[in-house]
């Protein structure tokens, strides 16, 4: 059975010679078809984000640039040039099957800060619930290190962490994974299913990829490492296979399946307990000891008696119960500064006392693990 099958959410991710047609431009046939795969996936409920490669390569293509250039500032120039055909194309075939649209570029930087990753949470999570497809790429404009060593696959397995996604499908231009290259290979065996980490499979990936992309085999098996430690399954598919994304959320076995050792929210209750030295604590009332515990809410400044410690949003803080002992920790919404005049308030008061509305949340049920 596929990994998709089960899938609530889900991202795709599409490597840059299957978008423009290795380096030909922008594939208006092939972005169609993935367009009409994922509104059929949106329509059974299934929330989607899509990563794409493309943008260097569709401004290359531009630009006439027939190699890749080496110089940074050449690379950032085409990224912004093919940014626009590339949000373009996706706009237009997703609303040609009733589908908005978003485009949303990040760097790996945006996921390693704790504020920028909780603003880009929650605009993902904002535009899913609200039915519009985020179309993710790396903001080659602007980033340096990225666009010499980054990849595409690294960047889906960590927005696949960030708004924890039930699965990673990275479409390629090979079937999947083979024990060697079968290009050079007879004997290469096809590896239909594995555990993502194993360190066998990093042995069996190959080096680099076409000179358009920047990835390969091996980065791609990092990714489902990376995608794992999250509680998501990867699959490596063929991007022009009939029918790819609806065969495999029905059930069909396609590719390589990367299967997570540990699963979803085991994963993320270990991730939370261990991430990061706590910056913070707030102390609650015995109500919301109740909401917590007993019905699994989120926390809200209305229940908070007392902030201790200087954090800022998206540290990790401590809850403890009236007596002191800790009851849960999460990701803060809020300052320190910010949580003590809040702390007792309805949601209503915030604008008021802040200056503006955000969360009504202190720590949103999400991002809270219960100890």
């Amino acid at each position: 059975m596929s990994l998709l099958s089960s899938a609530r959410r889900i991202v795709v991710k599409v490597g840059s010679s299957l978008v423009t047609n290795e380096g030909r431009g922008v594939d208006a046939e092939a972005i169609a078809n993935w367009s009409r795969q994922l509104a059929a996936l949106a329509g059974e409920g299934r929330e989607l984000v899509m990563v794409s490669s493309g943008a260097i390569a569709e401004g290359m293509k531009r630009l006439g640039w027939a190699t890749r250039p080496k110089e940074l500032h050449e690379l950032q120039a085409a990224a912004a040039v093919g940014q626009m055909g590339l949000a373009q194309m996706y706009e237009s075939q997703l609303s040609a099957h009733g589908m908005h649209s978003a485009q949303v570029l990040l760097t790996h930087a945006d996921l390693a800060d704790r504020e920028r990753y909780l603003n880009a949470r929650s605009t993902l999570l904002t535009l899913m619930a609200h039915r519009v497809l985020p179309v993710i790429n790396e903001n080659d404009t602007v980033v340096n290190d990225e666009i010499k060593f980054g990849d595409n696959d690294t960047l889906g397995a960590l927005v696949a962490n960030l708004v924890e996604a039930d699965a990673l499908v990275i479409l390629t231009d090979q079937r999947g994974l083979y024990s060697a290259d079968p290009r050079k290979n007879p004997d290469a065996r096809f590896i239909d299913n594995a555990q993502a980490g194993d360190p066998e499979l990093e042995r069996m990936a190959g080096g680099a990829g076409s000179s358009i992309g920047r990835g390969g085999m091996l980065t791609k098996i990092l990714a489902a490492k990376r995608a794992a430690g999250s509680g998501a399954g990867t699959v490596i598919a063929w991007g022009r296979e009939p029918g790819v994304l609806l065969r495999l959320a029905r059930g069909e076995a396609i590719g390589t399946a990367l299967h997570a050792a540990t699963p979803k929210l085991q994963a993320r209750k270990q991730w939370m307990v261990d991430h990061l030295q706590m910056r913070g604590a707030v102390k609650v009332d015995a109500g919301a000891v109740i909401k917590l515990r007993g019905e699994g809410k989120s926390l809200l400044p209305i229940g908070v008696t007392e902030v201790q410690g200087d954090f800022h949003r998206g540290d990790v803080i401590a809850v403890l119960a009236p007596d002191g002992t800790e009851l849960a920790r999460g990701l803060a919404n809020y300052s320190g500064a910010e949580s003590r005049l809040i702390a007792r308030k309805p949601s209503s008061e915030f604008e008021a006392l802040l200056g503006y509305a955000a969360e009504p949340e202190l720590i949103h049920r999400d991002n809270l693990v219960l100890r």
